[in-house]
């Protein structure tokens, strides 16, 4: 006999997946091609549950992935924010070279509540030739007593440094 937590984790899971997998059926045809930007993305440290006395901790997965097959990207920036836009950690102390087709992940453990609500990172990333636009987002998530939760939060670029 499966346990009663197999259901709920089964369902969390190809929850997750279909987060990961919906992008497919958007990707565009002809891929713009950029020289670096600086990207803006929402995190969420935790969210609110029933009313705003209640909230439910979660983990920020932030992934930068170099989508170009041929060419290097480099990574100059992975700050963390918090709601109200102060600087809580810097993820990157010098600069973070992607080999085609690689990524770099940065983690915010669910207990750390210091981002708050409104939490954010900036990536700012550089490249010595055009190349694809890398992938920037932010996977939130957690598990917990039979509940969980898991939503992605797409980059926006905010500077385009395209030549």
């Amino acid at each position: 006999m499966q346990s009663p937590h197999f259901g709920i984790r089964k369902a969390f899971f190809l929850a997750l997946l279909l987060l990961v997998t919906t992008d497919s059926a958007t990707a565009q045809s002809t891929p713009k091609l950029s020289n670096g930007q600086l990207v803006y993305v929402s995190t969420y440290s935790n969210v609110f549950v029933n009313n705003l006395n209640t909230k439910f901790q979660l983990s920020t997965l932030l992934s930068i992935r170099n989508t170009d097959p041929k060419y290097s990207i480099t990574v100059l920036l992975a700050d963390y924010f918090d709601s109200d836009g102060r600087k809580i950690k810097r993820y990157i102390l010098s600069p973070v070279r992607l080999a085609p087709l690689a990524t770099r992940i940065y983690f915010v453990e669910p207990q750390d509540t210091t981002g708050g609500a409104g939490a954010n990172f900036l990536v700012q990333w550089e490249a010595d030739r055009p190349v694809n636009q890398p992938i920037i987002e932010a996977v939130m998530s957690n598990l917990y007593n039979n509940q969980g939760l898991a939503f992605r939060s797409p980059g926006r670029v905010i500077t385009d440094h395209s030549k």
